[in-house]
């Protein structure tokens, strides 16, 4: 039974990290693409909205998907789409193409992080399974930090980027045929029986939320920290071309940002067992803000070794937000609880880039970069509602 659910967490992880590794590829694409391509901020952040909004539109769907046929194949099936999505972004040459390659990611994307989640969920009890929930969220980061410095240091060695991404999408589609073997000989997220269907439509109805209010605050939190991450990211690479560092290096900056990140999630992990969950929020939005405004004043050099550090408080805040969501939803609708809280991040994935990118084309980055300081403090009073639930929980 240990085995069985070691071998069921690795695969989730293993999962996570290869999906997220090609959402964040995106970050280090665009500068490039913009290049090639002639691209302004605008059309920048339209291109990663279009991955984000497939994310967005087909999330929720497929976990009440997965209620009826099962996790199994809908995680199968969305590693295909990723792979087909960059196969065919490695010969796109317009900037509709790129468009339209980039929205199929997405789409193959949005078969991930609530199932496999629900997975784990099903797996693990208790304690144990907050535990597995927090290294399957390191594990994205680490599949993040994985494909962008493969890419990076592909690409500065003279690699052609529509190579690499080839040779991703390839990995991806064998990736899929070894998860759906994987879980198939383990016996895992297949067609669940009617019976248990049926039964667990009459336990709970809709969402299964235990605290409305809680959930709510819960969501608003993941929503802005999600328009940081998102905002910040999308244009990191272009503040520091403006700091006049050559392109193939500034895409080096979204790696030490990531690589801050893996330890982060850990970190922050275990500061909100230690602290709680809204002193550790609390915390970790502050050091976010401050990081941002120091990376954007400080020089060259000194701007690349702050970025480790803000990558961790940056993202850090999910491992935070993300694993308080079982408390706050029946397990019998955990797979819609997580699609909902992955939704509201990949809808703030959206308008992040959209947004941040007109502020950018009309004003310049540094506004960019001094309104996310400000935003990111907004979850400050939404995580006192938190409090009750937690207590009760």
């Amino acid at each position: 039974m240990l085995k069985r659910r070691n071998i069921t967490l690795a695969t989730c992880c293993g999962v996570h990290g290869l999906q997220d590794g090609l959402t964040s590829l995106v970050y280090v694409l665009l500068p490039i693409l913009a290049q090639s391509y002639g691209l302004n901020y605008s059309q920048v952040g339209i291109i990663r909205a279009a991955n984000s909004s497939a994310m967005t539109l087909f999330e929720i769907p497929s976990g009440m998907l997965s209620e009826r046929i099962g996790e199994r194949t809908l995680l199968s099936f969305g590693l295909v789409c990723a792979g087909l999505g960059y196969l065919s972004l490695s010969v796109a040459n317009s900037f509709q193409l790129i468009l339209l390659s980039l929205f199929v990611a997405g789409f193959g994307a949005a078969f991930q992080h609530a199932l496999s989640s629900s997975v784990i969920s099903s797996a693990f009890n208790g304690g144990e399974r907050r535990a597995a929930l927090g290294a399957y969220n390191s594990s994205g980061d680490a599949g993040k930090l994985a494909f962008v410095g493969v890419f990076t240091l592909a690409v500065g060695l003279g690699f052609a980027w529509q190579g690499v991404a080839l040779g991703f999408g390839i990995i991806t589609l064998l990736a899929a045929m070894l998860l759906f073997a994987i879980f198939t000989r383990l016996e895992v997220g297949g067609r669940p029986p009617v019976s248990n269907v049926q039964a667990k439509a009459s336990a709970i109805n809709g969402w299964g939320l235990r605290d409305r209010t809680a959930f709510s605050a819960l969501a608003a939190i993941v929503f802005v920290d999600n328009v940081v991450q998102g905002g910040f990211l999308t244009f990191l690479a272009f503040l520091m071309i403006e700091k006049d560092v050559p392109t193939s290096l500034a895409a080096f900056a979204v790696v030490l940002t990531l690589a801050g990140g893996v330890l982060g999630k850990v970190g922050c992990g275990f500061l909100a067992g230690r602290l709680g969950v809204i002193r550790s929020l609390a915390l970790v939005e502050c050091l976010t803000a401050v990081g941002i405004i120091m990376v954007l004043v400080a020089p060259t050099l000194t701007a690349f070794f702050l970025l480790p550090v803000l990558g961790a408080a940056l993202q850090g805040s999910s491992s935070i937000s993300y694993g308080t969501v079982s408390d706050l939803v029946h397990d019998d609708r955990q797979s819609r609880g997580f699609a909902l809280i992955y939704s509201v991040a990949t809808t703030a994935m959206i308008c992040a880039p959209i947004a941040f990118g007109l502020i950018g084309d009309r004003f310049g980055l540094t506004p960019v970069m001094l309104t996310l300081a400000c935003v990111t403090l907004v979850p400050l009073p939404l995580s006192l509602l938190l409090r009750t639930s937690l207590k009760t929980s």
